[in-house]
């Protein structure tokens, strides 16, 4: 069965009060960071903060009453399980959803707390999904596919036709890619509309799964991510013709430009966005010239990201920024030299982080201590200026890198 954009126009009636019209904004702090005129669609803003409601309700409803008391179980490593959780206690449905051991808490207690029944099963989405199988066989349950279904794929496309109609001028949209169901349904319905368009997709270079299968590549697929929501290591098989016929180009981005552009979402946009909703402006931030100057469409897809993994993604961009940094002295153990050394950082205008005395190595003075600080600066320029401060000072700083002093 085919995806049409009739087939989209009939998913936007049959979300038409169940799933939120979410907004498309200009970006201009992200417009100054890439150097393109940006706007970003804020699907973070559904009940259950990603894009998977709209195929979940799609599918949901398209149920017949015998499939309905069945019930449904999907497979998912978080977003597609909260959207048919939500929506099959909606209508009545009971579902049962199968996710990785290696999903965020956040997401596991989200999901359960839509009264789903969570199993956790497998290292990997692949292998969660065997289970998901085995367990729809053993049970008469609805296979509800996170990707490689056509009501899947005309509801996700719903957003393309909702950016269109906000902004017909876009030259370009960027979408994440992990199975494919995502690109696959806003390509059909984008060049349905606007022919002319351009439909770039991108992927971590971890899970290159629909690179691999356009290029014919071997790269392989594995290993942690922050884009766990694109951890797919085989494109959809009804996905994959589509991305061919209608992508130009598929993006590979490494975990520190995904890590970047989360950051950028949060600090810039001051919105939230996990590591596979931020993928498309990660992909800006691999290749800026690609895009300059062009009106770019960025799918925030989902904003689901544990709170503990955000905090840490904002002090690492910190230390990159040298915003943060550190500072390995041998100072003599004697009293009053740590509350100089803190005066004259006082005076520096840096702020102190946290402080660390190391006095048993051996690589240490028996009269003296290793005194490691971590301060807050202004920028690089501030903290090369405090480094130049201590070497003159006599102090003979060593620059050390992953913020010695915040334990």
């Amino acid at each position: 069965m085919k995806t049409t954009l009739a087939d989209i126009e009939a998913a936007r009636r049959t979300i038409a009060g169940h799933v939120l019209r979410t907004p498309l904004l200009p970006a201009p702090p992200l417009s100054g960071l890439t150097r393109a005129e940006v706007y970003v669609k804020y699907e973070n803003l559904q009940v259950t903060n990603s894009f998977k409601e709209r195929g979940a309700c799609v599918k949901l409803t398209a149920l017949s009453e015998a499939e309905r008391r069945r019930g449904v179980i999907a497979m998912s490593a978080g977003n597609h399980a909260q959207a048919v959780a939500y929506h099959a206690r909606r209508l009545g449905i009971r579902a049962t959803i199968v996710m990785p051991v290696t999903t965020p808490f956040v997401k596991v207690k989200a999901t359960e707390a839509l009264s789903a029944h969570v199993v956790l099963d497998g290292e990997t989405v692949m292998e969660a999904q065997a289970r998901a199988k085995a367990i729809a066989e053993a049970e008469n349950l609805v296979w509800v596919h996170p990707f490689d279904d056509p009501h899947i794929m005309a509801g996700q496309g719903t957003i393309a036709a909702e950016m269109l109609e906000d902004q017909p001028d876009l030259d370009v949209l960027i979408i994440p890619i992990g199975g494919g169901g995502l690109i696959a349904g806003n390509a059909i319905a984008a060049r349905a509309l606007k022919p002319k368009i351009e439909i770039v997709g991108v992927e971590t270079t971890l899970y290159p799964s629909m690179w691999n299968a356009l290029h014919n590549g071997t790269r392989p697929c594995g290993g942690a991510t922050l884009a766990e929501g694109i951890a797919v290591s085989q494109a959809g098989a009804l996905t994959l013709p589509v991305v061919r016929d209608l992508v130009s180009e598929i993006i590979l981005v490494e975990e520190v430009l995904i890590e970047r552009a989360v950051n950028a979402f949060l600090t810039l946009q001051k919105t939230m966005a996990e590591g596979a909703g931020a993928a498309g402006l990660a992909a800006m931030l691999a290749a800026p010239e690609r895009f300059a100057g062009r009106k770019v469409g960025l799918i925030l897809c989902g904003g689901n990201i544990d709170p503990r993994i955000l905090a840490s993604i904002v002090v690492r961009e910190l230390e990159r920024e040298n915003r943060i940094v550190s500072f390995r002295m041998i100072i003599p153990d004697r009293p009053g030299v740590l509350g100089q050394i803190a005066s004259r950082l006082g005076e520096l205008g840096a702020n102190i982080l946290g402080v660390e005395h190391h006095r048993m190595f051996l690589d240490v003075p028996a009269k003296g201590t290793k005194l490691d600080v971590t301060v807050e600066t202004r920028d690089s320029a501030h903290a090369d200026e405090i480094f130049r401060a201590l070497e003159q000072d006599g102090y003979r700083p060593v620059r050390v890198e992953g913020g010695a002093g915040l334990g």
